[in-house]
């Protein structure tokens, strides 16, 4: 297997390009890693598609699809003209923040695809993180973070360097994940981390996972037991003590495995103001 060395960076065209250049400078500087910028290109559906029999002459009808493969065409190299200068951009903008070693790539197929295939290389991902126009998260988040089994740094606000980070401990395998790389990591030293559980039995929950964080000398923890909802509880205490940078499991160990963004996972997207390290 591949060694994981790149931060991934998908690019497209929304407003959270700038932060999604930022973060992934910071994160490559902090861990010496490579940034690799990718922009997709999906596939649409083309309007030749469109059934036009019975609507004209059959010699019309022809002239008219032609017409309409070619304004397709034409719109497929324009998008991805589009694409590759937005690609430029913020290429541009990783290397003024100080990262030298950054490749930008541009394919066509889905996201998901493309996190599959470059999984074995990559050591971070990092999306922007928009909600639908009900409020719900974006549909394709659920098949992309259930396709790999890496971090996933969904970004949502303007870049701050990240001070201090909040651990949303529940005791299941992915909360002790977090400890373990907030732990290991050179990207957390020197931060302060909360280490936060909300839940009835949350102090013999917190006991040897804050035995783990006090043993590193890089990272200034502070240990908070809660109880109430958990969603309203960590967003309460994530605005409270100004937290910079959540990383919470992607599951909860009170779900089933298979409830993926159930409704506690949902609802700390949702409200969440600051970007959400995810993991499995």
């Amino acid at each position: 297997m591949a060694q994981s060395q790149q931060v991934l960076a998908c690019i497209d065209d929304s407003e959270l390009n700038t932060a999604i250049c930022d973060y992934s400078a910071w994160v490559s500087q902090r861990i010496d890693t490579p940034v690799k910028l990718l922009h997709i290109l999906e596939h649409q559906e083309t309007p030749a598609s469109f059934d036009l029999t019975g609507s004209i002459g059959l010699g019309a009808q022809e002239h008219l699809l032609d017409e309409l493969t070619q304004v397709e065409h034409q719109r497929s190299k324009l998008l991805q003209k589009k694409g590759q200068l937005i690609l430029d951009a913020a290429k541009g903008r990783v290397q003024q923040a100080g990262v030298s070693d950054c490749i930008s790539l541009q394919r066509h197929g889905s996201i998901t695809e493309a996190l599959i295939d470059f999984e074995e290389e990559t050591r971070v991902v990092v999306l922007g993180l928009r909600h639908e126009s009900n409020s719900k998260i974006n549909t394709h988040l659920e098949m992309m973070v259930r396709a790999i089994h890496r971090p996933i740094l969904l970004v949502n606000s303007e870049f701050t360097v990240p001070k201090t980070i909040m651990i949303a401990y529940d005791g299941s395998d992915s909360a002790n994940k977090a400890v373990d790389m907030v732990a290991s990591s050179p990207l957390y030293k020197g931060l302060a981390c909360h280490l936060v559980c909300v839940s009835d039995d949350a102090a013999n929950l917190l006991q040897s996972a804050s035995k783990k964080l006090e043993a590193c000398p890089d990272i200034k923890l502070t240990t908070t037991a809660l109880t109430g909802k958990a969603e309203t509880e960590l967003c309460a205490y994530q605005e409270a003590q100004k937290i910079d940078l959540t990383i919470m499991g992607a599951f909860s160990h009170t779900r089933l495995r298979e409830m993926f963004l159930g409704s506690f996972t949902e609802k700390m997207l949702t409200h969440s103001k600051k970007p959400v390290l995810l993991l499995r």
